[in-house]
């Protein structure tokens, strides 16, 4: 049997030389000094040769990690190359070429390599029923905040370490909010991976009550004073004419910031003062059917002749053939002085409360908003759209934001039909 000296004082020669270790393990010693581990075998009586990879001497003081970090090169000390040895000659005993396994393991190592989070994640947002705004924004977030720091490493190798690191920067960097989307995304990925077999675990899991809760902080409802003031700041500023328009129909309306940027022409029948969005824009993926108000048809009779040959009501300043962006009401609110004070959402909050206190039935308000019915028989057998009572009901939530903006007496208002 050989000895560690004897490997390491072993000189080359003019021809390669071996020296036996036994049971099948040699040292080739080569003309060029490279000393290497073979191990002779013989598979269905057949002999072949097994390269386990060359010799070194562990350097005094190496650490576990170097140790293994010098076995992946392909270096192996005399009691290593036993042990590869070892684990070959199991191998045999069960049919199997050491080589072709090792082979095999290099394959679906390289494999789980090229899949990385990144590709994973994209792979994910693809699968949702969302909207492709919402889809924009969400890979947005992840470009910004996730991917810089996992999105190359591959699926199954990322920890709760690195899941926790991504958290807390994006606490620091980008807000408690922005954390919370985060570990959400990241553990929808990790739940694919896990289900297509390509990562053993959801690394966020144990890391998910890192960060403190995120308690969303919902903008009010605007007081009637309020509201007549930020429609004549809207009105007095030089923001966009068709972001004014766009806000304009989001208060006439009460929908959702995301389905009126991203409305299109053919969603609309002027003549019947309809509009009708369909199901894949909506958030419960039903179509939903909007009475339109006098004051919101001659908004949109008077938009046709500035945007009625794009397919957007609202194209984007920069790519017609898409709808504004997102931030676009963000931007205008800032340039009013309005920015903190009032969100786009807080549109159908504030909406919401001013109908209930104009004594409108909640049924017509939460059909108008587009609100899922929360009791189950009801939902199930209530199927009644309110339609004309809505049409009714808008058109004095309409003729009431006049009256606001104009300054009238806003003390006291109810439903009067």
């Amino acid at each position: 049997m050989l000895t560690d000296a004897k490997c390491r004082t072993a000189k080359p020669q003019a021809t390669p030389y071996k020296l036996p270790d036994g049971q099948g393990l040699y040292l080739e010693v080569k003309p060029n000094g490279v000393k290497a581990w073979r191990y002779r075998f013989k598979l269905a009586d057949r002999e072949s040769t097994f390269a386990v990879g060359n010799y070194g001497a562990a350097p005094a003081g190496e650490t576990l990690e170097a140790a293994q970090a010098r076995r992946d090169g392909g270096t192996f000390t005399l009691a290593e190359a036993r042990d590869e040895r070892a684990k070959a000659r199991g191998l045999v005993k069960q049919g199997t070429n050491p080589a072709a396994a090792r082979q095999l393991e290099r394959t679906k190592q390289s494999q789980a390599n090229a899949i990385t989070f990144e590709a994973v994640a994209c792979e994910w947002l693809a699968l949702k029923d969302w909207t492709e705004d919402t889809k924009a924004r969400r890979l947005d977030m992840l470009k910004r905040v996730v991917f810089p720091k996992i999105g190359a490493l591959p699926v199954g190798q990322v920890t709760s370490a690195h899941v926790l690191d991504v958290l807390k920067t994006s606490e620091k960097d980008n807000g408690p909010a922005v954390a919370v989307e985060a570990r959400r995304a990241m553990s929808g990925v990790f739940d694919l991976a896990v289900s297509t077999l390509r990562a053993a675990t959801d690394p966020v899991y144990p890391v998910r009550k890192a960060l403190p809760k995120n308690k969303t902080q919902h903008k009010r409802a605007l007081t009637a004073e309020e509201i007549g003031q930020l429609l004549r700041d809207m009105d007095a500023h030089p923001v966009r004419h068709e972001t004014l328009a766009a806000f304009r129909l989001m208060w006439f309306t009460l929908a959702r910031p995301s389905e009126v940027i991203e409305a299109e022409w053919s969603e609309l029948d002027l003549d019947a003062a309809l509009w009708r969005i369909p199901a894949e824009r909506m958030k419960l993926r039903k179509e939903h059917t909007i009475p339109l108000p006098t004051q919101a048809v001659a908004l949109l009779r008077a938009l046709q002749g500035v945007t009625g040959h794009q397919v957007h009501l609202f194209p984007g300043r920069d790519n017609r053939a898409k709808p504004m962006s997102g931030g676009t009401f963000r931007q205008a609110f800032m340039t009013i002085g309005w920015a903190g004070r009032y969100s786009p959402h807080a549109t159908r909050t504030t909406g919401s409360t001013r109908l209930n206190e104009m004594g409108y039935p909640s049924d017509w308000i939460e059909r108008q908003l587009a609100h899922a019915e929360p009791n189950a028989v009801r939902r199930a057998y209530n199927h009644a759209e309110y339609l004309s009572d809505r049409a009714k009901m808008m058109q004095a939530w309409a003729d009431h934001l006049d009256r606001l903006k104009h300054g009238a007496d806003v003390l006291e208002f109810r439903r009067t039909a």
